[in-house]
């Protein structure tokens, strides 16, 4: 049976015993070794057993160990195998997450492929052209000609005169305006005391000064602008000329009074569709056409909000 004493429960004479088994054991190992090579030394005896004091070594501690050391050897090996295997599964789980993502990336890239080729299949939306985006608004013949006024389709490009047309048939709706919108324009120099409605179509200026659809509104930073006829339905814009620099233009809405004062005036041609432009600062723009019984052109007077 072996002993299971603890090395500290040993004598001296056990451990030297102990000691010099452990060096017959390497003895026999490299007489192993020379056997194999054919280089086997003549001073070492065959089993090393001359060197051991005592008679009795079989009870001696971890003699299994001593008896074994392929024991080691596999253990290390195993070991080795196993971190192997560990590494092996880790290099796989990487591989399995790379291919995961990339397959997610070729299907949302194959998916955005097919949606744009099926909105490329839609027909591209035309915006449809009206008579401020095109020449300013107010144009019309002189009332001295035979037919008398009517709106002046020969200052439309040809190409868009259809659909400036169709816009002059359209029903004007006279819904209630916005608090905030223009309901009334003074202009105490020319003596102008004028509605405000919305919109600045050829029915619309028939009732008094139209306000484009849009602008800004009395107060409000941008640009407020407002159109009105100076030879036929009131002639309420005849004396835009007049205007010098600093006099008031007067807005009213629902629910304020806002004044305006003349920064300058000028003289246009109709498509200077530039002067309805959106502004940063609050400005009003006044517009109607020029000259008088000939409206060739048109006058721009801009103001600049009285703070």
């Amino acid at each position: 049976m072996p002993d299971r004493r603890a090395v500290d429960d040993l004598t001296i004479e056990e451990l030297e015993r102990i000691l010099v088994l452990k060096k017959r054991q390497a003895r026999l190992e490299r007489l192993e070794r020379y056997e194999q090579v054919g280089r086997r030394r003549g001073d070492l005896p065959p089993d090393g057993s001359d060197d051991i004091p005592g008679d009795d070594t079989s009870r001696l501690p971890y003699q299994s160990y001593l008896r074994d050391e392929r024991f080691a050897k596999e253990s290390r090996l195993r070991d080795r195998l196993l971190l192997a295997i560990e590494l092996a599964a880790a290099l796989g789980l990487v591989a399995v997450l790379v291919f995961a993502i990339t397959t997610v990336q070729n299907i949302n890239r194959d998916a955005q492929a097919a949606q744009a080729e099926e909105v490329a299949r839609f027909p591209t939306a035309t915006p449809t052209a009206v008579l401020s985006t095109v020449v300013l608004p107010g144009g019309h013949t002189p009332p001295t000609d035979p037919e008398g006024a009517q709106p002046n389709y020969d200052e439309v490009p040809a190409r868009l005169r259809p659909l400036v047309e169709q816009q002059f048939q359209v029903p004007i709706s006279s819904g209630t305006p916005a608090p905030g919108q223009a309901v009334r324009i003074r202009i105490p120099a020319l003596g102008i005391d004028a509605s405000v409605v919305q919109g600045d179509g050829w029915e619309q200026l028939k009732r008094g000064v139209g306000q484009h659809i849009g602008s800004a509104d009395p107060g409000q930073p941008g640009n407020v602008v407002l159109s009105a006829h100076n030879d036929i339905y009131g002639e309420l814009f005849r004396h835009l000329d007049e205007l010098e620099e600093g006099d008031e233009i007067i807005l009213h809405t629902q629910t304020r009074e806002v004044t305006y004062r003349v920064l300058y005036q000028r003289i246009v041609p109709p498509t200077e569709v530039s002067v309805m432009e959106p502004a940063s600062d609050p400005i009003v723009t006044l517009i109607s056409c020029y000259p008088y019984l000939i409206n060739s052109d048109r006058i721009v007077v801009v103001g600049a909000l009285v703070e």
